[in-house]
């Protein structure tokens, strides 16, 4: 599970490095799910720095997100965005594209939640154009 943890970071390092140096993901668990072939669970934190942000990407999954501190902004292609603050929940489907992901603030940070159910297979993140 240690290099699954790792792998998971890596990846959604590799993609919020390209937009922001000092964005932070820690991944805190990921395990099987009972019951459901070929399916995983992942739980995950994103700190974002004041200004900080995610480039446009996917996940091929149904991602639920919980806000645990400042103000996050959120928009998947078709939607509105979204202004999310402590306590405020954004829920992204398997086909969204994800447009906007970005600290709210330019002088406080932000953290939020992900939890992740998805195929073993597919990668957490993948790159996307609008």
């Amino acid at each position: 599970m240690k290099k699954l943890l790792c792998a998971v970071s890596t990846l959604l390092l590799t993609t919020t490095v390209a937009a922001n140096a000092a964005t932070k993901v820690t991944p805190l668990v990921t395990h099987d799910l009972a019951g459901i072939p070929g399916k995983e669970g992942a739980m995950l934190v994103v700190d974002f720095p004041p200004g900080g942000s995610d480039p446009i990407h996917r996940h091929k999954a149904s991602v639920f997100v919980y806000v645990l501190e400042g103000q996050v902004v959120m928009q998947v292609q078709g939607g509105q965005p979204v202004t999310l603050s402590k306590g405020q929940t954004f829920f992204e489907g398997p086909e969204d594209i994800h447009l906007i992901g970005k600290n709210a603030s330019k002088t406080q940070p932000a953290k939020f939640l992900a939890f992740f159910v998805k195929d073993k297979a597919n990668p957490f993140v993948l790159p996307a154009t609008r």
